[in-house]
């Protein structure tokens, strides 16, 4: 199958979906995407296992996917981008320190937690991990996925200043979740231990090398847009800024993601501001709007026919259904700490933070990506089915249901207000 064959497959099949979920299921996009994506490839490894399909020239053609190439290389820089260029840089700075902390502090302990649990888990089920391995996937699993949490979040009633919080972190906390799984897989592969320098070198060249990236590219860019007035050409620019951006900054080995996220700001409120006609900025946002929920399709389309190649061997599956709870309580802990903390630094926080926090905590194609970029053998599939149940669990039934649990809590808030 060639490139462009992959594609119109994947394309005609987003859109069958799209259209088999408007018609009957009636899910949110991106959740009914998945779930019939889901339901078709399990249709399918049912009837090879009963002789009646035989879907073997299937799996090497789902196995000879790139998805992490064509994820974190592909889809991410323009799906962070289109996220930026509608927040308001006033809305994140006035959560700055929210932010900050849930985007590094709650990674970090997160990581430690989930790795901890899982290794208990492991091995309790007699499945042989290093402990290492297991903050591996502690570090894949942590960073919640702003696609996901993105394509959730628009309609579940969210508080705005919450909203905020968990935009926010989301688009920020990739980036520095993806540098603490290249240090500690690093460490996985190589058997040695990461120096202080090293991690901190890493760190700054990968985090706050993206973030000055970004600014230097956004900046650029939106000079360039402001010495035009043509709908056509500044789309292109911000197109160019997202493909040839992002592949730059690969090559200079910065955080593409964290890049796309501040050209993104910066276009969307600088350059919204001060260089574009109304016209400009309705057509802009028309088109980026589409980028953003054809990618959207794609990938959760991607995310669904993945399970053709999971083993889905018994001990791997009870792993990934005892790790969930595990995973949440991570979750739960890892922001409850930095709430608590801005609470006693009379920060005001929404009372209902931390449940919110850690029930809208996605993950998504990120942490599926990450996962296939292991190196085979060893833990690599039982990782790969592990992180794709919990995953599917988040997007599924975290993302079904955080709409409705916001507006209880906020009910519940309303009624206990005296006035």
């Amino acid at each position: 199958m060639t490139p462009f064959e992959l594609f119109a497959t994947i394309t005609t099949l987003a859109g069958v979906f799209s259209w088999i979920n408007h018609r009957w299921v009636r899910l949110p996009t991106t959740i009914g995407l998945l779930v019939i994506a889901m339901l078709s490839s399990l249709g399918l490894v049912f009837l090879h296992a009963t002789g009646l399909f035989r879907g073997d020239p299937l799996v090497p053609v789902i196995r000879g996917l790139d998805f992490h190439d064509a994820v974190l290389n592909g889809m991410l820089g323009a799906l962070l981008f289109a996220g930026a260029i509608h927040l308001q840089a006033d809305d994140l700075l006035s959560q700055k320190w929210a932010i900050v902390l849930l985007a590094t502090g709650s990674v970090v302990l997160s990581t430690l937690i989930v790795g901890s649990a899982s290794w208990l888990v492991f091995r309790g089920l007699g499945l042989g991990v290093s402990f290492v391995y297991c903050l591996v996937f502690g570090a894949l699993i942590s960073p919640t996925d702003p696609i996901a949490v993105g394509a959730i979040l628009r309609h579940a009633g969210v508080p705005k200043s919450l909203s905020i919080k968990i935009t926010g972190e989301s688009l920020f906390n990739d980036g520095f979740g993806v540098v603490v799984f290249l240090v500690i897989l690093g460490v996985a592969t190589s058997g040695e231990e990461a120096s202080v320098r090293h991690v901190a070198e890493l760190f700054g060249r990968e985090v706050f090398g993206g973030l000055a990236y970004g600014a230097v590219v956004g900046y650029v860019t939106y000079r360039m847009l402001k010495s035009v007035d043509n709908y056509q050409v500044e789309i292109l620019l911000t197109l160019a800024l997202v493909t040839g951006g992002y592949a730059l900054a690969q090559r200079l080995q910065v955080s593409g993601p964290l890049a796309m996220v501040v050209a993104g700001l910066m276009v969307g409120n600088q350059g919204r501001a001060l260089a574009m006609s109304p016209r400009t900025q309705r057509r802009l946002d028309s088109f980026w709007e589409l980028v953003d929920e054809f990618l959207n399709a794609m990938l959760f389309v991607l995310i669904g026919i993945e399970v053709v190649v999971l083993d889905l061997a018994s001990s791997f599956m009870v792993a990934g259904l005892l790790l969930i709870p595990l995973i949440l309580l991570a979750r739960w802990i890892s922001v409850g700490v930095p709430i608590s903390l801005l609470r006693v630094l009379r920060r005001a926080v929404s009372p209902h933070a931390i449940k919110l926090l850690t029930w809208s905590g996605l993950r998504g194609g990120i942490s599926v990506a990450l996962a296939l970029s292991l190196p085979m053998g060893g833990p690599h599939d039982l990782l790969v089915t592990v992180t794709y149940i919990v995953v599917a669990f988040s997007i599924i039934v975290q993302g079904l249901t955080v709409g409705p649990l916001a507006r209880r809590l906020a009910a519940q808030e309303q009624s206990s207000d005296p006035g």
